[in-house]
């Protein structure tokens, strides 16, 4: 029978449908009202794992989910990523994994969050411009000094997993990932291999709409046979395809939320899974 849950590192058990904060509206007003309902909700719904990241308004994610949800309720796990500066260029961002910049992100987020320790921190991407090894390093002393407990990594290869893995040791891995994106189903299989939690973001995506429409045919077919929305297969789908696996769709409407956490009960058949499998890996659309 599929797991509802999921212990992350061996200490931190939370259940397998998370949610993710990006879309959060955090400007003033009633979008932001709006978004701390949808915080709200979803720990209502026995959600135990947000994640959010430095990068998500620069912090004003983080601090919209401490207004919405702290004092924190027991279990639940906000998790956060650091590794990612804002900048002026075209893109907005820049990689900051120094062991300087590291700290200042951890230290802003753990008075954002308005908390003492960062259960689960990510680095959200590996600087090309500093040592893996001191990046990584930096992470474990503040897990040495009590500010961080488990440490992830996000947008990672099986070679730079394996690389990690000999400075600290790696709680989850965040890669993209869905029912019509398998670019990283090597590096699900290593998590696999080792109890480390993967969590697929966009996990959705592709599956609906868009250049993957000769899937999503496939997909709302066995939707129609669940009574359920494709985006609920899909979610299904991930949940079956392996224990570690732990989505965390997004959304800013409560009925979206909803009807995602409703998929953490819905189950497919052995023909339905089959079927699901068997179906080509097609990049995805923003």
């Amino acid at each position: 029978m599929r797991s509802t849950m999921f212990r992350i590192g061996g200490e931190l058990d939370v259940r397998r449908l998370g949610f993710g904060a990006m879309r959060l509206p955090t400007g003033p007003g009633s979008d932001r009202d709006a978004s701390l309902a949808v915080a709200r909700r979803a720990v209502e719904l026995g959600v135990t794992l947000i994640d959010t990241a430095h990068m998500y308004g620069w912090g004003a994610n983080e601090e919209l989910l401490a207004e919405a949800l702290h004092p924190y309720p027991d279990g639940l796990i906000v998790t956060t990523k650091v590794g990612i500066a804002r900048s002026a260029s075209a893109a907005g961002w820049r990689h900051d994994a120094s062991p300087d910049g590291l700290r200042a992100q951890v230290d802003h987020a753990l008075r954002r969050l308005r908390v003492d320790r960062i259960e689960l921190l990510q680095l959200h991407r590996i600087d090309p411009a500093v040592p893996l090894a001191d990046q990584l390093g930096a992470l474990r002393e503040l897990r040495t000094e009590g500010k961080v407990g488990q440490i992830g990594l996000s947008e990672v290869t099986v070679t730079e997993l394996d690389e990690a893995r000999k400075t600290v040791d790696i709680a989850s891995v965040q890669n993209r990932y869905s029912l019509v994106d398998r670019e990283h189903e090597p590096v699900l299989a290593a998590c696999e291999a080792a109890g480390i939690a993967f969590l697929p973001w966009r996990p959705v995506a592709g599956a609906t709409s868009g250049v993957a429409a000769g899937v999503a045919a496939d997909v709302a077919a066995v939707a129609t046979e669940l009574d359920a929305t494709p985006a609920q297969v899909s979610l299904a789908w991930l949940l079956a395809r392996s224990p570690v696996i732990l989505p965390i769709p997004g959304t800013g409407r409560i009925a979206h939320l909803e009807e995602n956490v409703v998929a953490a009960g819905l189950h497919l058949s052995p023909a339905q899974r089959e079927q699901l499998d068997g179906l080509d890996r097609l990049p995805t659309q923003d």
